[in-house]
């Protein structure tokens, strides 16, 4: 591993991702007035954290609890490199609904216990994260948070299914339209958080990936009837043909090049 590095990737309102690799001892003991929830992905990091010494090791997650001191330190010569997000605790307390903030004893979580979301929002930092990716990430994080917490987990409410089904109805009219949240919660006639909890138990996924699908649909439907690659993408929605080919190999594990050749 090279010298000290760090890279900020992509935000949104509340939270910030970065990469970043050091060797040694790069940070002095300090606080932070967010979370810091961050998977170690090389060599071994070490951290003084209320009064004791801890490892987070390769696939391993750390959370450190707002305005708690620590610092942060190479466990080998190797160096160490990590993803991070940083997180506003007030949006954290938005998708709590009121309840106190987790305090997460236990810093260290093992890689079988992290939640698959953050380790793909983190490999991930440099694509955009939209309204309700936003608020998803949010509730995901304040999820896991109040589980190694020890909290009790929220009550599950009835499915408000006619109005996620309108939600539905105004991504799949025109996906290539990214609609503000305000919209939805017009449409519907229920706030932006309760969307976001309840539509992946609805439909099997978040409003996001739901959207991005569609596009993708629309995007293999001109393909295959003769428009070229670039001009797909940008008539789905897509903001390049980089972007696209990202989603589609997500989506479907194989590049859009390749699928137009398969379909010979």
């Amino acid at each position: 591993m090279g010298g000290h590095r760090l890279r900020m990737g992509g935000g949104a309102a509340g939270i910030e991702r970065l990469e970043a690799s050091f060797r040694g001892r790069p940070f002095a003991p300090h606080r932070h007035d967010t979370y810091a929830i961050g998977i170690t992905v090389a060599g071994v990091q070490t951290f003084g954290y209320r009064g004791r010494r801890w490892q987070c090791l390769p696939g391993e997650c750390h959370i450190l609890h707002p305005d708690e001191l620590h610092d942060g330190a190479a466990g080998t010569e190797a160096g160490f490199g990590y993803r991070i997000a940083y997180v506003d605790p007030a949006l954290i307390q938005e998708a709590l609904d009121g309840r106190p903030l987790p305090f997460v004893a236990d810093p260290v979580v093992r890689g079988r216990d992290v939640p698959p979301a953050l380790v793909e929002w983190l490999h991930r930092i440099d694509e955009p994260i939209d309204g309700f990716e936003r608020l998803e990430l949010a509730s995901a994080l304040a999820g896991f948070l109040a589980r190694h917490a020890g909290a009790p987990p929220l009550r599950p409410v009835p499915l408000r299914l006619a109005a996620l089904r309108r939600v539905r109805d105004l991504i799949v009219g025109d996906p290539r339209m990214l609609h503000p949240l305000e919209e939805f919660e017009r449409l519907s006639g229920i706030d932006r958080w309760t969307i976001a909890r309840q539509f992946r138990a609805a439909f099997g996924t978040s409003p996001s990936r739901f959207r991005t699908m569609r596009q993708l649909d629309l995007a293999r439907r001109l393909m295959a009837g003769g428009t070229p690659l670039s001009e797909a993408a940008l008539e789905a929605g897509f903001a390049d043909q980089s972007h696209l080919s990202r989603q589609f190999k997500r989506a479907y594990g194989l590049t859009p090049a390749r699928w137009m050749r398969w379909q010979a």
